[in-house]
């Protein structure tokens, strides 16, 4: 088995996907996975409301920056990463000599950004998710933000409800998600 460290890449900022997926394929290609098994983009999702409806999206968390973990030391390994289109090549100093070093990353450092992807990804909505009928909430988003209803109808599998909200003075039935209401 070979002895894997964590190491920063430097690439084109945009292009970390299509970096990533180049040198999957050609670590498949030249069968090296035992010396560069990994390779991370570390991400986050964001939840954002546009046009009245929750999309979610990816954001990079270092945007031009890929992380790899390699032994760098093993034949051609460190040539076939920094020859990839996109990459400028490894997070390194210079020790005096003709070439720089890459660093590799320290366990501690690696752990943190490896959590943080975790958290990202076990990040669920926030919105409640029990209702009963008949129970009074109030509008937060939305066309109706600020009216106060009752809830008619619930529709967990979509995550929507039916309430009642009285407006100009006639009760009126509106289809809303649960992340644009409040209890």
């Amino acid at each position: 088995m070979a002895e894997t460290n964590w190491y920063v890449l430097r690439a084109v900022s945009g292009q970390e996907k299509k970096i990533r997926t180049y040198l999957e394929n050609e670590i498949a290609r030249q069968s090296l996975q035992d010396y560069i098994p990994q390779i991370i983009i570390p991400t986050e999702k964001i939840f954002e409301m546009r046009n009245g409806k929750k999309t979610v999206r990816e954001k990079t968390l270092f945007a031009g920056y890929i992380f790899v973990e390699a032994d760098i030391k093993y034949g051609e390994v460190a040539h076939l990463i920094t020859s990839m289109p996109g990459v400028i090549g490894f997070l390194s100093w210079n020790d005096g000599k003709t070439s720089k070093t890459p660093i590799p990353l320290r366990a501690g450092e690696i752990k943190r950004i490896l959590g943080k992807m975790d958290e990202a990804v076990a990040v669920e909505e926030l919105a409640p998710t029990s209702f009963s009928k008949g129970e009074t909430i109030k509008v937060i988003d939305g066309p109706f933000s600020g009216f106060e209803g009752s809830v008619e109808e619930i529709f967990d599998d979509k995550k929507k409800l039916n309430v009642m909200v009285k407006i100009f003075g006639r009760n009126t039935p509106v289809e809303l998600n649960y992340s644009q209401v409040e209890k």
